[in-house]
């Protein structure tokens, strides 16, 4: 399923959001320009590998995106949940807001995966982490989304809800999966790092004071 828009309206600009976006996609477009050997160390060292952690890894993994559909997933759904946390909370608070997620998914990825030595890269964390706050502010916005029926493609309105607690249990399952089926060396997916995002973000969003959110008239 892949949202398309959400029926929550917005009264300031998404600026914060489209900053994170621009520099992500510039981070993206830098890592294609390099050689393919430079290119692995280069992740290797900004990513965050349990085995090895330092804590800038923590903010530098969340601004590297391993493909075009990584990158471009990532994005959809920051532009997607991010502008209404953003005009709920103001952009300074968004901002560090955003970061904290990210930290805090980085984290629990570590605590469950502390003698990988993979590194992890991407924003998805930092993205559970808005999406969660989304779930807490926003629960009865609809998310028009685009869903497979057999072999067709229809849009439904579906209320947030149901839409993100839907994604939270795939990423707790395919977690607790990979765990109990010692299969995480051969899975790519940081799932317990979108856990942990998505959880701190419904916390952390419980704390923040909300901006007013003044009408535009026109």
């Amino acid at each position: 399923m892949i949202p398309l828009r959400s029926s929550e309206r917005t009264y300031t600009p998404a600026t914060v959001t489209l900053v994170l976006i621009t520099l992500n996609v510039a981070v993206f477009f830098f890592e294609l320009s390099l050689a393919p050997w430079y290119r692995d160390r280069f992740i290797s060292y900004y990513g965050l590998v349990p085995d090895r952690f330092h804590f800038s890894a923590l903010v530098t993994c969340m601004f590297l995106h391993g493909g075009w559909l990584h990158i471009l997933g990532n994005m959809w759904f920051l532009w997607i949940f991010g502008k209404g946390i953003e005009d709920l909370v103001g952009h300074g608070r968004y901002l560090l807001f955003y970061l904290a997620c990210g930290v805090a998914a980085g984290l629990v990825h570590v605590a469950v995966n502390y003698n990988s030595d993979v590194p992890t890269i991407g924003a998805s964390g930092a993205i559970a982490g808005i999406m969660g706050a989304y779930l807490v502010k926003f629960p009865r916005a609809r998310i028009v989304t685009l869903v497979p029926i057999f072999v067709f493609l229809t849009t439904l309105e579906i209320p947030a809800v149901f839409l993100l607690l839907y994604w939270f249990a795939i990423q707790f399952l395919s977690g607790y999966g990979s765990i109990a089926g010692h299969i995480y060396g051969g899975d790519n997916t940081a799932w317990f790092a979108h856990v942990g995002g998505f959880v701190a973000g419904m916390l952390l969003i419980l704390v923040l004071p909300a901006q007013q959110r003044w009408r535009r008239w026109n």
